[in-house]
């Protein structure tokens, strides 16, 4: 009973969110601080989850040296611009290879 609880009041909240979207004022999200803040928001929270699956396993720490090395490859190549294929086939291939040796 608990979870349909859960899962009934983020369906509520992602509603309330979305429908918020569209009560704020036009002038407000046309700020030229806002506008840089929404333009970098996805960015940070997408390197935030993708550090976070490197080094956490669970609710602990998890400094796996082949997975981490893999996220070295996988940074590597988004610096050389390659890609995205190319990044994930690049982290793959070097933390398996580690993980053999």
């Amino acid at each position: 009973m608990t979870l349909w609880i859960l899962v009934a009041a983020t369906a509520v909240g992602c509603y309330v969110q979305k429908i918020a979207g569209y009560l704020i004022p036009a002038r407000l999200l046309e700020a030229p601080r806002v506008r840089r803040l929404v333009e970098l928001l996805p960015v940070a929270l997408l390197a935030a989850l993708v550090v976070v699956e490197a080094v956490a396993d669970g609710r602990h720490l998890d400094f796996d040296g082949p997975r981490l090395a893999g996220f070295g490859a996988a940074a590597v190549a988004v610096w050389l611009r390659a890609p995205f294929l190319a990044v994930i086939v690049a982290a793959a291939v070097v933390a398996a290879l580690l993980r053999l040796a």
